[in-house]
């Protein structure tokens, strides 16, 4: 049987800005619930490409965007518009609403409210390029020409002064994990409620029987992901089979990477279903992230999948390890490289993981455990006083 969300302050008005509509990741699975929770509210975006067989469940809903959805090449280079993002969001027109849920992993939180306006925001992390991961982006970025590196640390330093500022605006935060509490204590010097992000449990099916020999890994191939690390490690293991599902531009990278090794195979994109399948035949699952959060781990788990994950992040809250003793979920490989993911895997393959416990685990992030919780957060932040339900 379907679980129908509860309905937040049913008789006012709620914004919801929403950073950007371009893929249905993680975050957008949060925005999900938030509207299921909110159905009278209307979304805010600097852009709206989402492919249409993925925003089904956004069908219906009043969605406003910014100038951005019409700049040039913006469908596809819409990140090189950042130096222009914060004017933007700023633009949004959001008199009249009594409520407004920021969700962020860059700019949203910065929309402009007024004084009798309540402002909370979902905080998947503050912008990580400006601030804990900026030098690795810039690593990455590869600059071409003279003095592009220096105009990037400016406009980041810009960045960072805005995202401080416009932190101190808002009236309540939550954190999508513990982990990214921390984060915000430290770079907006504000405390913050934790509320993991759901999982759609009843997507997934349990296997508690009979599983395949490979390992699998899926994610957006984009290098803090380190699909390069577990690869390595696998070509060093001729004897264990790894699947890579997902699509992104480290794909090329990748496959030169994994050329010649037999027992990788990459996959590409996958339609939910068959990475579902996928999942749930999986001996593991490999995550290498130093991620926010993580909801993939927690997809697998549903399955009954254990998890082998890098120890830091998101995955310290979603994976249970052998400290569990028979409620563990998998194990955590203390350093990023790919020994320290060997070592472990050989440690992992000496135990026996409980499907059952892994499936009883990943429920606890369940869609009305998350309705439960925010609304318990609601109560404690006191959202315009005794209107808060009709």
């Amino acid at each position: 049987m379907e679980v129908q969300p509860p309905h937040y302050f049913r008789e006012r008005r709620v914004a919801i800005v929403h950073d950007w509509l371009v893929v249905n990741g993680g975050a957008e699975k949060v925005l999900h619930a938030l509207v299921q929770a909110f159905p009278q509210a209307e979304i805010f975006t600097l852009v709206d490409f989402m492919p249409k067989e993925e925003a089904a469940w956004l069908h219906g809903r009043k969605i406003h965007t910014s100038h951005l959805q019409k700049l040039p090449f913006a469908k596809r280079y819409y990140r090189h518009y950042l130096p222009l993002m914060p004017y933007l969001v700023e633009q949004f027109d959001l008199r009249g609403f009594d409520l407004v849920i920021s969700s962020s992993h860059a700019v949203a939180k910065g929309v402009i409210t007024h004084p009798e306006q309540a402002h909370i925001c979902y905080c998947h992390t503050p912008m990580r390029y400006a601030w804990d991961m900026k030098e690795s982006y810039l690593d990455d970025a590869g600059f071409r020409f003279p003095g592009m590196e220096t105009y990037v640390r400016k406009t980041l330093k810009g960045m960072r002064q805005w995202d401080y500022f416009t932190a101190q605006q808002v009236d309540h935060f939550i954190a999508n994990s513990h982990n990214v509490a921390q984060r915000i204590a430290k770079y907006y010097r504000r405390q913050a409620h934790v509320l993991h992000p759901p999982v759609d449990i009843e997507h997934f099916c349990l296997n508690d029987g009979p599983r395949e020999a490979y390992y699998l890994a899926a994610s957006r191939l984009v290098p803090y992901k380190r699909l390069d690390l577990i690869i390595d490690a696998f070509k060093r293991t001729p004897q264990r089979c790894l699947k890579v599902v997902g699509a992104g531009p480290e794909a090329a990278r990748l496959a030169q990477r994994a050329a010649g090794a037999d027992n990788i195979e990459l996959m590409g994109y996958q339609p939910d279903a068959k990475l579902t399948t996928l999942m749930a035949n999986a001996r593991g699952f490999i995550f290498a992230a130093d991620e926010d959060f993580g909801i993939l781990p927690l997809e697998a788990q549903a399955c009954g999948t254990p998890v082998l994950a890098y120890g830091k992040g998101g995955a310290l809250e979603t994976v249970k390890g052998e400290a569990h003793g028979a409620a563990a979920t998998g194990l955590h490989f203390p350093a990023q490289t790919a020994r320290s993911l060997l070592d472990t895997l050989e440690r992992f393959e000496t135990m026996t993981f409980d499907p059952h416990a892994c499936r009883r685990h990943a429920e606890t992030f369940s869609y009305p455990q998350f309705w439960q919780r925010l609304g318990a957060l609601l109560d404690t932040m006191e959202v315009l006083g005794d209107q808060s339900d009709d």
